[in-house]
């Protein structure tokens, strides 16, 4: 099972069910992985999202990453890559596998740019923190293709554009 902890900044519209877009665009995310069994599970898969503000994310992209900036979605994966195979042999409990945190005025910039609505834009960020979650990157081309790849795919699965 798939279990998607979730925490709102006041800055978030309550126009949107926030907790439910991100509970979807997890389980799209993983579904496209090799980790899709995850959603039928005997253990439970945790993840936790916050959906914050710029300084917030700044804070940590600077405590973390040594960047002093903020950015549009930050992920800390809690299981090292190498070990996410073995989950499968898990039989009952809990896995925290990560966190990912959206910065709210960022989101919205970049949706703007791009003429999309908010909450399309949220999801595509939230699935691409979610393959961060487990072990993909864009550090090379060829492994930001791949990841594109799957993000394109996994929001093709909720009815939303290619955002590439």
């Amino acid at each position: 099972m798939i279990e998607t902890d979730v925490s709102t900044d006041p800055l978030w519209p309550d126009d949107t069910d926030w907790e439910a877009l991100a509970a979807r665009a997890v389980d799209a995310a993983l579904a496209v992985s090799p980790y899709g069994s995850w959603a039928n599970a005997r253990f439970t898969v945790s993840i936790s999202v916050h959906f914050g503000s710029d300084d917030e994310v700044q804070a940590l992209n600077r405590s973390f990453r040594d960047k002093d900036k903020s950015t549009n979605v930050l992920s800390f994966p809690m299981v090292e890559p190498d070990m996410l195979a073995a989950l499968a042999n898990t039989d009952d409990g809990e896995v925290l596998l990560g966190d990912i945190m959206l910065a709210y005025q960022t989101c919205i910039a970049e949706a703007a740019e791009k003429g999309i609505d908010v909450a399309a834009h949220a999801t595509h960020l939230l699935a691409h923190g979610t393959l961060h979650l487990v072990g993909y990157d864009h550090i090379d081309e060829a492994a930001a293709v791949h990841m594109e790849e799957l993000e394109v795919k996994a929001l093709a699965n909720l009815g939303l554009d290619n955002p590439y």
